[in-house]
């Protein structure tokens, strides 16, 4: 098993082409967590256009990522001074799997926002809980969720009704959060309508996140939440703040809602 930087690396083989090795560590029965494929999409992004931060990417996922060799391809779209945009292309077996238009720039670190929302709660770690018992292998391996008992209740039978999600959240190797990192972060809890009694795979469609600030060193805390689950669709928003309370990412999907019990 290799670092998240092994696992997200890709290699220029070409002009906008890119060759990968995709993770089984970071999939669900050999399907791959959506957050790791956009991972791997934004390392592609900022090396073909120079710049550190993805800022934006707006991912449509046509198809399963499976482990093994893949390629990405970086279409220039626009070359700017403050942001370059691309579209990007992960393919396998010459078949694309996701398409992005990601938007890539330069965040300033030490910048204060002239307004921001207020986190909603979320226990102290000491007070969340783990997802069953310590995982040997899998996406659960990799990544460490401290989860805000309230919204488990579909654990046991008992959902709350409400499609929401909450969780402290860090790679269980020692590395601090980045702009790539926060790609997995937005789409690493459980999907929120399983509170609402669905359960079953609930695949992405399209998935849209932004990178506001750079996050602090230390966990993040992820809080996600649904408007509206019908006609087998459910909408999925989720906020990323860091360990010092600052909002450094947004997402939004819409996905197919897996089977409901009732």
């Amino acid at each position: 098993m290799g670092s998240f930087d092994e696992a997200t690396a890709v290699r220029r083989i070409g002009d906008g082409r890119y060759s990968a090795e995709l993770d089984a560590a970071y999939g669900f029965e050999q399907a791959l967590n959506g957050g790791y494929l956009m991972a791997v999409l934004a390392r592609a992004a900022l090396d073909a256009a120079g710049r550190p931060h993805p800022i934006s990417t707006a991912a449509s996922f046509l198809r399963v990522g499976r482990p093994g060799p893949a390629e990405v391809h970086v279409e220039s779209r626009k070359s700017g001074r403050t942001a370059d945009v691309a579209r990007v292309t992960l393919v396998q077996e010459d078949t694309a799997v996701v398409e992005a238009i990601l938007t890539t720039g330069t965040l300033d670190g030490d910048a204060e926002p002239v307004y921001s929302a207020d986190i909603d709660g979320l226990p102290p770690l000491g007070e969340c809980v783990p997802f069953g018992s310590e995982p040997e292998s899998g996406f659960a391996a990799q990544v460490e969720l401290r989860y805000d008992a309230a919204t488990m209740g579909w654990l046991d039978g008992q959902p709350t009704g409400r499609p929401e999600m909450r969780a402290h959240f860090r790679l269980r190797e020692e590395r601090e959060p980045d702009g790539v990192l926060l790609a997995l972060a937005v789409d690493s809890l459980p999907p929120v309508v399983l509170n609402t009694g669905a359960y079953g795979w609930a695949p992405t469609v399209e998935l849209t996140w932004h990178m506001r600030a750079v996050p602090a060193p230390g966990r993040l805390s992820l809080h996600g939440h649904g408007r509206l689950v019908s006609d087998g669709w459910f909408d999925e928003d989720v906020e990323v703040w860091d360990s010092r309370g600052r909002l450094v990412a947004q997402s939004r999907q819409i996905a197919r809602a897996g089977r409901n019990r009732h």
